[in-house]
């Protein structure tokens, strides 16, 4: 067993095999404080935000309105 980093509970050793050093509470709770957006861009593909304020605006005929 591996000891998680954040809490120091253990976590079994074929999660950490895989690469996490965390437990599946504390990763999900870091998964939880990560918010994105996908939205559709014209006549293009799709781009990931992650911050709101690149997202306002973005798809206006005159530019990127703050």
């Amino acid at each position: 067993m591996t000891n998680c980093e954040v809490c120091g509970n253990e976590f079994s050793d074929d999660r950490a095999k895989l690469g996490y050093k965390v437990c599946l509470s504390c990763g999900e709770n870091q998964a939880n404080k990560v918010r994105h957006c996908v939205a559709p861009m014209h006549k293009s593909n799709y781009m990931l935000f992650t911050n709101y304020d690149d997202l306002k605006g973005i798809n206006n005929k005159g530019g990127l309105i703050k």
